[in-house]
């Protein structure tokens, strides 16, 4: 295993996606990536950035978005239970037992991060994806407050579609999984496109009392009502419930690694208590971009969501009403100084306000009875921003941005006292600034550099967390963050090369921790030293042809070096300084070979192996490392001049590896491990109209 790191390390490997091929001269179409307000070559962004294609997505299981993303280098998702999703850029998960927090994240240009800081990324289903961009390290200048990276989604129905096109999947596999999922797109005329995507996932999953239900349906609207402006619309309505089986001690795992959690003392298991999470949510976004002229731009948008969540846990019953409100305008200009010399700058502001009603009740084997408490909360915040981009001879890109962001929280305690008047968490204003360059030595060869600072507030899941007290204590995480970077495209860009180095020093980190019962609650864990590396190289071994046995060979891979420690860290007599940082694999090495075959027939293998985890601060407790292959061998064909059937079969975990995703960080009595499928299978079809 080392000698694999060893080797992965040497070779730079990696992973970038979204490439096609010019059918003339066999050469690789240039990257873009929409970032920073415009779409541009991903080789001169000044950023470590990634890009996921709607192939990548699907080139696996349909119903989750964890192997897709866990391609890219810096990025680890995982999922506890079918459904639960935790995301860390350049971080741990130690912030996020469930959800995604310290993470930017944008629908379509819409903000799906809520005013609280966050985000129900298992709200969206990946067949109605189009597209991912991922930019990696803190950059709140533009995109308000984060310490991680920022990741936008684009939906299926905003590209430039002359026809309809209609795409049903029906899938079914172990564990009694069955996924439909329609999408359709549908131009109305030359000026408008609307586009419908729907699905219904199910699962009794792999473990005992981990169930899933999802329905998803979307709707996203286009209309370029003048030659300089154009209205768009994103709406969503997602019924999700999952049942939660609870972590696993080390001695509970090797006995029976598909229960659920059992009784332990006072505590009744998850199955009496009937854990789950049940989350209705209606999510909807308007905007116009309008050109004014040649030079200037004006962008605005409003969008807003309601999440009705019921969350029945072993020692209490959650029910939270949540509702969200924003706003995201600016205007941007750009023009020439010369002939060599353009510029351009955006003005701006982002902001959003929160409304949290969150109620605990006891728990009777899935029915709440008596109070526990009641609290209203409300989070504000506003992120007031300006950038501007220098080019010289296309060659030299510089960037200066900063952004003003404030913060704030109120809450009032209804039960068990009532609470006359509201009291205040403001965390005050922080600028965030960012500079970055990039520059071509060659047209196929680029150099770049950034320095930029993170800053992070607490969430309302962490200052209201599980033990249902307001944690009045919890301090911003803040940081800054260097690093360099270069990009290479060899051979007709038949190969790419991506490399960056950085380090983050975060100050004030938010950990969780947990109490005897189960409940959890954060602290602030003085800082955090966060070196890493990242590599990655695609490469076209065979460009698409028309005869012979393999008519295109596509291989990619991916490396992440990750030198995190807790530098200055202590729990009362516990010292913890030196430590590795929680919850952060040290490689993760990923590999994706991609093979078309005559009459259609495409194999697709991705494998990837994960070092070993450390799961309490103390570093007593680790999961094991692991070697995870999937595979998934798919065939199409094309009936007349409409219709187009494919057929696929695919397995996970082909090595039948004893691995644990999604583990619980610092888990009282033992109860780290949340153990994942063993080899499973599954197929399906799809037509496409």
């Amino acid at each position: 295993m080392k000698t694999n790191y060893l080797l992965a390390a040497c070779c730079l490997c990696g992973k970038l996606y979204g490439q096609t091929i010019d059918s003339t001269t066999h050469k690789l179409e240039q990257v873009e990536i929409k970032a920073y307000f415009n779409k541009q070559p991903l080789l001169r962004l000044t950023a470590s950035a990634a890009v996921l294609s709607q192939q990548s997505i699907q080139s696996q299981q349909s119903p989750s978005l964890v192997s897709a993303i866990n391609t890219i280098p810096g990025v680890r998702m995982e999922e506890r239970s079918p459904g639960s999703y935790r995301l860390a850029l350049r971080g741990s998960m130690i912030r996020s037992p469930f959800g995604v927090r310290n993470v930017k994240i944008y629908l379509d240009d819409f903000p799906l991060t809520d005013a609280g800081g966050n985000t129900y990324f298992n709200l969206i289903d990946p067949f109605s994806i189009d597209q991912i961009n991922v930019l990696k390290g803190p950059d709140g200048s533009i995109y308000g407050a984060n310490s991680g990276g920022v990741v936008s989604v684009y939906s299926k129905g905003f590209n430039e579609i002359t026809k309809s096109k209609v795409d049903l999947q029906l899938t079914g596999g172990s564990y009694g999984l069955f996924q439909q999922q329609l999408s359709a797109v549908l131009p109305v005329n030359e000026t408008q496109q609307i586009a419908i995507n729907q699905s219904w996932t199910r699962s009794d999953g792999y473990r005992a009392h981990s169930a899933l239900n999802k329905k998803n349906i979307q709707l996203n609207y286009n209309w370029q009502y003048t030659r300089s402006s154009a209205l768009k619309f994103t709406g969503f309505y997602s019924d999700l419930g999952y049942q939660t089986p609870g972590g696993l001690t080390a001695a509970q795992m090797e006995s029976d690694r598909r229960q659920s959690r059992p009784k332990g003392g006072s505590n009744p298991s998850a199955a009496e208590q009937k854990a789950a999470i049940y989350d209705k949510t209606f999510f909807g976004g308007l905007s116009n971009r309008t050109q004014i002229n040649s030079k200037l731009t004006l962008f605005a948008s409003v969008f807003g969501s309601s999440n009705q969540i019921k969350n029945p846990f072993i020692t209490n019953y959650e029910k939270r009403d949540e509702k969200n409100l924003g706003s995201r305008i600016y205007l941007s200009y750009a023009d020439l100084l010369s002939q060599t010399l353009k510029y351009e700058v955006q003005l701006g502001l982002e902001t959003q306000k929160g409304w949290y009603a969150i109620d605990n009740y006891d728990n009777n084997q899935g029915v709440a009875t008596n109070p526990q408490a009641k609290d209203k909360l409300e989070n504000s915040q506003q992120s007031y921003f300006v950038r501007t981009q220098i080019t010289w001879l296309e060659r030299l890109q510089v960037e200066l941005s900063v952004g003003l962001n404030e913060n704030k929280i109120s809450y009032q305690q209804r039960f068990p006292i009532q609470q006359d008047s509201k009291s205040n968490l403001n965390f005050g204003e922080t600028w965030m600034p960012r500079a970055a360059a990039s520059y071509l030595v060659s047209p196929d060869f680029a150099v770049r550099a950034s320095i930029s600072k993170g800053f992070s507030a607490p969430t309302i899941a962490e200052v209201r967390s599980s033990d249902n007290l307001i944690n009045t204590e919890l301090k911003p995480e803040t940081g800054t963050n260097q690093e360099v970077g270069i990009r290479w495209h060899l051979w007709n860009r038949r190969i790419i090369l991506d490399a960056a180095a950085y380090t983050y020093q975060m100050n004030d980190a938010i950990i969780r921790q947990v109490r005897e019962n189960g409940a959890e609650y954060f602290q602030n864990a003085g800082k955090i030293d966060q070196k890493g590396l990242e590599a990655s190289i695609l490469t076209y071994l065979i460009t698409p042809q028309k005869s012979g046995i393999i008519r295109s060979l596509q291989l990619s891979s991916n490396f992440s070096l990750n030198d995190y420690t807790f530098k200055s860290y202590t729990v009362g007599e516990n010292n913890y300084s030196g430590n590795r940082l929680t919850a952060v694999p040290k490689t993760v090495w990923t590999n994706s070979l991609n093979v078309l075959f005559p009459n259609e027939l495409r194999l697709d293998v991705r494998s990837n192996l994960t070092a070993a985890i450390p799961l309490d601060d103390a570093n007593t407790v680790y999961a094991k490392r692991y070697h995870l292959l999937q595979g998934k061998l798919s065939w199409s064909k094309t009936i007349g001049t409409l219709c187009t059937i494919k057929l696929f079969v695919g397995a996970d975990n082909l090595l039948n590896e004893k691995y644990s995703l999604g583990n619980d960080i610092n888990a009282f009595g033992g109860r780290y491990f949340n153990p994942a499928p063993l080899r499973n299978y599954y197929a399906g079809m799809s037509f496409n109209f």
